[in-house]
């Protein structure tokens, strides 16, 4: 029996939830989520549940959503999901073009319905609080020793892969619904999920808690997340910093589908699992760090090139992971700040 294992099956010490948490994502970092070489894990799914405070969700709700039919969205949604992870055959096998439909149309109708309550007045516009750590306290941390902050921002809907990640959805600026990518933000969900409504509960949960403002409107927190990626890597590797910009190379060009799906883009699957367990460890805004990290790791290659756009594959989740703990102290605090709010 593994640590982690020993650890869920006692529960926190004296039922104290925010040390187990922090706990918890220590274990995730030093040992890892037990897996299979297909990135399969008894575990991770519920791991993940656990790390984004999602909370349980009755079947019927999922299978109410479903119920309901053709979306607004559905011939967008159906347009996108037959290219999601075409390359990747652990993806291909595991999970069906219709149980990511149904999951991204049950989305759809979520968000239609949430857009529908707000332009009719019955329900507020969701409001952002400055962020805080899990213990109520202001501190913001700089490496994954201390605990990461978690807001309740709630918002729409994006993501991006094998439908033109890259591509900006043509939707007006505050407004909801079913955006071109968001299947392959959702297939790490299904591919590690037992049941679709596992995976809709982690996915709802996450698009509108860790990043609402990349998949609303003109996708604000993408591009803000892309211009803070050259300035980390200004940071952690002037030398790599200057030689990109002197070859025209920002990272609006490269980075914005990593930004995006992080990093669900860019295989194998199983290192995406790897790198998301870590990410909902300890937050997703390190994700802009870890795209640093990539460079750095290929950072040879690109001064050898006279033309250097990165290519991120493949994905090597645990260099990745390491560079991106070790980085994350040398950022001044008013970065990691904007760090932590960019996708809000």
């Amino acid at each position: 029996m593994t640590h982690l294992d020993l650890f869920l099956q006692k529960g926190p010490l004296s039922g104290n939830v925010v040390p187990g948490l922090e706990e918890l994502r220590r274990i995730v970092l030093l040992d890892g989520i037990p897996s299979n070489n297909d990135g399969m894990s008894e575990l991770r799914i519920y791991i993940w549940l656990i790390l984004l405070n999602a909370p349980p969700l009755r079947t019927n709700v999922y299978l109410d959503l479903v119920g309901q039919g053709a979306s607004p969205a559905y011939s967008k949604i159906r347009d996108d999901t037959f290219r999601t992870l075409t390359t990747d055959p652990l993806f291909r096998r595991r999970v069906s073009e219709n149980s990511l439909t149904r999951v991204l149309n049950a989305i759809a109708w979520k968000l239609h319905d949430a857009n529908e309550a707000r332009v009719n007045g019955w329900m507020s516009p969701p409001t952002l609080d400055v962020p805080r750590s899990l213990d109520g306290t202001s501190d913001i941390f700089h490496s994954p020793n201390s605990v990461s902050g978690r807001n309740a921002g709630a918002g729409s809907v994006m993501g991006t892969e094998g439908s033109e990640a890259g591509d900006v959805p043509s939707v007006a600026l505050g407004s909801v619904g079913y955006v071109q990518g968001m299947n392959v933000m959702a297939a790490p969900f299904l591919y590690t999920a037992k049941s679709e409504v596992e995976a809709f509960a982690a996915f709802d949960r996450y698009i509108n808690n860790e990043c609402p403002g990349y998949v609303r409107g003109s996708m604000e927190g993408v591009h803000k997340g892309v211009a803070l990626v050259d300035q980390i890597l200004g940071i952690v590797d002037p030398k790599l910093a200057a030689h990109l910009q002197s070859k025209g190379m920002k990272a609006e060009i490269y980075a914005f589908p990593s930004v995006l799906t992080l990093c669900a883009c860019t295989p194998p699957l199983p290192e995406v699992l790897r790198l998301w367990d870590f990410l909902f460890a300890y937050g997703s805004h390190l994700n802009l760090l870890c795209i640093v990290s990539q460079l750095v790791l290929m950072r040879d290659q690109l001064f050898n090139s006279q033309s250097p756009k990165p290519d991120f594959k493949p994905l090597r989740a645990q260099q990745v992971i390491d560079l991106t703990v070790n980085f994350a102290r040398k950022i001044p605090n008013e970065l990691y700040e904007q760090m932590l709010v960019h996708a809000k």
